[in-house]
């Protein structure tokens, strides 16, 4: 299994921002929607990527879903977009995915890590999704 397959699993379960804002500039059809101009449009990302509409048993950790690309990964080829879309997409999302592939490659060099047992899930948001309680690892030299 790819470690960008793992990744983009891990983006959709936890995007780093649970919500994008659009300020409409201009009157939008989207299907049959009209969006006026001056409206700012809310894209619930983290409801997107939990949607049984468009994810096969969403609250599973499943990274063969992105066996073959994002846009098979799920019913709807825009259904994944956790640095945004278009021309409005994060221009640092190849840096981050280089180097959370380098931090990774140069950790399991040398450690092993998991989960300490007082770990309790709960993520929360504030302006990026991140654990409410932090995220204690045990890690041991290998």
């Amino acid at each position: 299994m790819q470690v960008s397959m793992i990744l983009y699993e891990v983006l959709r379960l936890y995007p780093p921002v649970a919500v994008l804002y659009k300020y409409n500039w201009c009157e939008t059809r989207v299907g049959n929607m009209l969006i006026p101009a001056g409206v700012e449009v809310s894209l619930p990302l983290l409801l997107l990527h939990y949607d049984n509409n468009y994810w096969d048993n969403p609250e599973e950790f499943n990274p063969a879903r992105f066996n073959e690309g994002i846009s098979k990964a799920s019913k709807d080829h825009i259904a994944f977009y956790p640095f945004g879309w278009g021309s409005r997409i994060c221009p640092g999302q190849n840096f981050a995915f280089t180097e959370a592939k380098m931090a990774l490659a140069f950790i399991l060099q040398h450690f092993s890590f998991h989960l300490s047992p007082t770990y309790v899930h709960a993520p929360t948001t504030f302006l990026t999704l991140k654990p409410q309680y932090g995220a204690p690892i045990i890690i041991r030299r290998t």
